[in-house]
């Protein structure tokens, strides 16, 4: 089920071919699926992705660069990269965040003080 990549397309050409139809996406950074946002052995539901996309909508209208909202049942766990914690902490961004993600459905938000790391959802 990858049609572009059974076509022989690298990520640069389909980059340069998105540009070339007029795609607003043609320089989007690369996001991993919003299933790794969910513990394994959790059901996916399609409510639950909504509420994580949802959630790092919020997060990043506030001006971060990068985030992982991680979803573990009622709790939002959100990563950030290390530079951007501190601003996290500040208390009308905290409690800004904090509001939206409770009113998108999270009982609980905590921030990851290790910050923004690919693959910590495959943590043993």
């Amino acid at each position: 089920m990858a049609p572009l990549m059974d076509a022989g397309l690298t990520k640069v050409e389909i980059r340069m071919l998105s540009r070339e139809m007029g795609l607003a996406t043609w320089d989007k950074p690369a996001m991993a699926c919003l299933a790794t946002r969910i513990p394994y052995d959790t059901p996916i539901a399609l409510e639950t992705l909504r509420k994580v996309d949802q959630a790092e909508s919020a997060v990043l209208a506030q001006g971060f660069s990068t985030c992982r909202v991680r979803c573990h049942g009622d709790v939002a766990r959100i990563e950030l990269v290390p530079e951007e914690l501190g601003r996290m902490l500040e208390k009308s961004c905290r409690e800004e965040i904090a509001f939206k993600l409770r009113e998108i459905g999270f009982l609980h938000v905590a921030l990851d003080l290790e910050g923004y790391g690919q693959g910590k959802m495959n943590r043993s």
